[in-house]
């Protein structure tokens, strides 16, 4: 388990971004699809996954979500390719998990013993709780590279996985000589606000009307006065810091009261400050303008609408260059207006999840060409008019997100197929499954719930996932209960209505346990 082995010393590793470490790392990703082919056709194949869930993004974005040095556990979904015999998996953290969390994921697994799942799985930690992205701190730890080298037998069937990719992931790859299954760090413009609405665009998918590459405060005046005066019924529009995630770093700008004519824009940049709102709490002015100068963004029209729903796609760009559409999902948001990721619900409404789908394999296939790789994510806006559902992209996140872990959870325990044809996803018997998934279960009543405690309570209350009717509740974010009250869930049901219910009396039961 501890991974601790022999390390031999080995020639200095390139300088970062260097011609050579960029050329080493090319070589590393041609072995990926041979590897991804040959594990493809043989589920038996030897084969050792590194995982390094680091969350490879801004800091001061990312200090704005409670116990965000917790969201590495959501990766621990990982844990469950260990159902496949013959797969290693080497998991790193910053902190070591508690062994309650690592053994309620291994007991989850089907038909795998647990000490053989056990006898396959490394951990190890950095021991720090920093705000530095996990991958920097492996980094500065040769030693601990060397541990996770030496729990590699074999680095012609092995690959790197992450949450996100950065030049960061590129570096730990090559100093670990395995390929990284994830985007080439070049293409990283592609995920951000501005990119995407060009992706968009290219994908002959509709965009909010708006501008992009935006870098200081005269460029977000100009680009506000500029919406008002080609939409003069405007209300609100949207600034977004081209970086920011999970809604944390949007805005919104209110044209109340504002003047026609050449007023407009001196009008915006007066009143600028004071009247923009905030998704993220205790943001400011200057803080957010500080942000948006490091990082540029974009503005565009606030879309209005008597019923409106953001759902959102999950595609996958596989090794073999294959583009394909995974799931499809609507957003549970919250926050002051309604932008800040809290959950989903899978699938999406059948009344649009074909619209978004065929939307998803536009865009999929200029990613492609592009030479994205791995999971990413297409966020939209849906609003009903008349009877029918127009939609309008808004984000493309390119990596693995909020939606990722709890589609496979479901995947890893249901062994079943989502058919992106009729957006449905079935068991091999045949069984449909839906699922209500939030990351953000959060009460101070819980503070000082221990993982313990947790497993505690799901048994006594039969919060468990049932194999034989291939429904219940799978937590995650376990870790961040004690200190922050917080922590997530999957419940899966048979029908939309049965997974909220189930969601529903799991917060019940943890508000009832946590007043005992």
């Amino acid at each position: 388990m501890s991974g601790e082995g022999t390390e031999t010393l080995s020639p200095a590793p390139p300088v970062p971004g260097s011609g050579e470490e960029l050329a080493r790392f090319a070589r590393l990703q041609r072995k990926l699809a041979p590897l991804f082919r040959r594990i493809a056709a043989d589920q038996r194949a030897p084969q050792t996954v590194v995982v390094v869930p680091s969350l490879s993004l801004d800091a001061e974005e990312l200090a704005k979500i409670p116990g965000a040095h917790h969201y590495e556990e959501r990766l621990l979904c990982m844990l469950m390719l260990l159902r496949m015999p013959r797969t290693r998996l080497v998991f790193v953290t910053s902190q070591q998990v508690p062994n309650a969390i690592i053994d309620y994921y291994l007991h989850l697994l089907p038909g795998v013993p647990l000490r053989h799942a056990r006898g396959r799985l490394t951990l190890l930690s950095c021991h720090d709780a920093s705000d530095m992205p996990l991958t920097q701190k492996i980094l500065d730890r040769p030693r601990l590279v060397g541990r996770i080298r030496a729990a590699i037998p074999d680095p012609e069937a092995a690959h790197l996985t992450c949450f996100n990719s950065t030049h960061l992931e590129r570096t730990l790859a090559v100093r670990l000589g395995i390929p990284l299954y994830g985007n080439d760090p070049k293409l990283n413009y592609l995920g951000t606000k501005s990119g995407g609405r060009q992706v968009f665009r290219e994908a002959g998918v509709p965009v909010p009307d708006g501008f992009e590459d935006l870098r200081d405060e005269g460029d977000i005046a100009e680009a506000l006065a500029g919406l008002k005066r080609r939409h003069p019924g405007l209300r609100r529009a949207v600034i977004k810091l081209n970086e920011g995630f999970s809604g944390e770093g949007n805005a919104v700008f209110s044209f109340e009261g504002a003047p026609e004519g050449r007023e407009l824009e001196r009008w915006v940049r007066r009143e600028l400050p004071r009247r923009t709102r905030f998704e993220a709490r205790g943001e400011s002015w200057e803080h957010f303008l500080g942000k948006f100068g490091e990082m540029g963004g974009i503005v565009e029209c606030w879309v209005e609408g008597e019923e409106v729903r953001s759902p959102s796609v999950q595609c996958r760009i596989n090794p073999a260059g294959e583009a394909s559409i995974v799931s499809t999902h609507d957003q549970v948001l919250g926050g002051p207006s309604g932008q800040i990721f809290l959950g989903s619900t899978f699938p999406a409404d059948a009344a649009y999840s074909r619209d978004i789908k065929e939307a998803g394999e536009r865009v999929g296939e200029v990613l492609k060409k592009r030479g994205a790789l791995g999971r990413f994510a297409i966020d939209f806006i849906s609003v009903r008019r008349e009877g029918s559902w127009e939609h309008v992209a808004i984000e493309i996140n390119l990596r693995k997100g909020g939606t990722t872990h709890p589609y496979l959870i479901l995947r890893f325990l249901t062994d079943g197929a989502y058919d992106p044809e009729d957006g449905l996803y079935c068991t091999p018997t045949g069984q449909p499954c839906y699922y209500y998934a939030s990351d953000n279960i959060q009460s101070p009543a819980y503070r000082g719930l221990t993982p313990d405690d947790l497993v505690d309570i799901a048994v006594e209350n039969g919060l468990h996932f049932d194999a034989a009717s291939q429904q219940g509740v799978v937590f995650h974010l376990i870790g961040a209960l004690s200190q922050y009250g917080k922590l997530g869930a999957v419940c899966i049901g048979d029908s939309h209505e049965s997974a909220r219910r189930l969601y529903l009396d799991t917060v019940e039961v943890l508000d009832r346990e946590a007043r005992r």
